[in-house]
């Protein structure tokens, strides 16, 4: 009964919600995504046998080691990519009036980013940096190449952007993202400058929501990462801060502090413990089966409709954190934008593609029917 509770909820406020009306300001990544399948048999030119699952791949490397292997890769398709893009071109297409700093292109926008620049407004920093984002049925290999991404810093931000007018902007917003803290290496001196130059001319006072991912950041330093809490911590005397994290990275954002995956019983715990180590509003957490949340009311957990064959996983985090401040900007509670955001993946892992606001809610209302799959 209170699952049923929660849908309709759900479906009623969307049905009475207006995301036309969200105006966002979301920055600063941009990728070129070229999905692959590694191949594990090719039968002829047009029939193979992918390799499905992350640990066959493994075991093929580890069973080459002192050899050498060949793996052929075959391109599926070629996507707007970046955990930036993703995030802000399903808020788009839900209807929100975006408009999108980042890395998109020099000299002009990439062509990935077409279709996006016809649901938002955009504005370059830099050349996209590139990704390979090899699918496996259980998870995927990201491989980066982040050259281009070195120009997205405070200097470039400033010619491109001002602090006058991007104070503008931010006066103007409902809803603010900051995304993939990890692989724009200069986003934390983006964000002190955004501190310092920014904040203080602000006109308008109201703490709006400040969406944040830092996106896997097992490889930078702990001291590096701690400096980015600290700007979390920072931004949140003016904003209201949420934190979005995948299981992985809510592990190793708790290991900063002394506690390693053994002692939690559930990621809902770890969520719990982050929101009293880390001084802002919410933090939500989204492993691949289900998701939770902590915030001032209380932690919260909610099943996924979960995909046993996705057609594409490259993205389905960035859509389901779209799918969460959906809910957020539709007036939901932490629960009930937790149930939008597995929709959200859901629909994205299914079909390869964002939904629309009339799709979502049909896919909401098909899951409330267990009619999806």
């Amino acid at each position: 009964m209170r699952k049923q509770k929660l849908f309709d909820v759900v479906l009623q406020k969307m049905e009475t919600g207006d995301p036309k009306s969200v105006r966002a300001v979301i920055g600063f990544d941009g990728f070129v995504d070229e999905v692959v399948y590694p191949v594990d048999k090719r039968y002829d030119a047009d029939r193979f046998d992918r390799i499905k699952y992350l640990a066959d791949y493994g075991k093929k490397i580890c069973d080459s080691a002192g050899l050498s292997m060949n793996v052929e890769m075959l391109p599926v398709q070629e996507k707007l990519g970046g955990n930036g893009p993703i995030f802000a071109n399903s808020l788009a297409k839900h209807g929100f009036d975006v408009t999108y700093i980042g890395a998109l292109g020099k000299e002009s926008v990439h062509p990935v980013f077409y279709e996006f620049g016809q649901n938002a407004h955009l504005i370059s920093i830099s050349d996209p940096g590139h990704t390979d984002a090899i699918e496996f049925l259980d998870g995927k290999i990201i491989s980066c190449k982040l050259e281009p991404l070195k120009e997205v810093n405070w200097k470039n931000f400033q010619e491109k952007v001002g602090a006058e007018v991007f104070a503008e902007l931010l006066d103007r917003a409902d809803f603010i993202g900051f995304e993939n803290w990890t692989l724009v290496v200069n986003t934390t001196e983006v964000w002190k400058g955004i501190i310092q130059y920014v904040l203080p001319i602000l006109k308008h006072t109201e703490r709006k929501k400040l969406f944040i991912d830092l996106a896997d950041p097992e490889k930078r330093t702990k001291e590096d990462i701690l400096e980015a809490i600290r700007c979390l911590e920072e931004f949140e005397k003016s904003f209201e801060v949420i934190l979005g994290l995948n299981e992985k990275e809510s592990y190793e954002i708790a290991a900063l502090y002394g506690y390693e995956k053994e002692s939690f019983e559930s990621v809902l715990d770890v969520a719990r413990l982050l929101k009293e180590k880390i001084q802002i509003s919410t933090i939500v957490v989204h492993p691949v089966k289900t998701a939770c949340a902590a915030g001032a009311d209380g932690a919260y957990q909610v099943e996924g409709p979960y995909c046993q064959e996705p057609r594409l996983t490259t993205g389905a985090g960035d859509n389901f954190n779209a799918g969460f401040v959906l809910g957020q900007m539709l007036g939901c509670t932490l629960e009930e934008s937790l149930l939008v955001g597995v929709a959200n993946s859901g629909f994205y892992v299914r079909n390869a593609r964002s939904a629309n606001y009339e799709e979502l809610q049909k896919f909401i209302m098909d899951w409330n029917k267990n009619v999806l799959d």
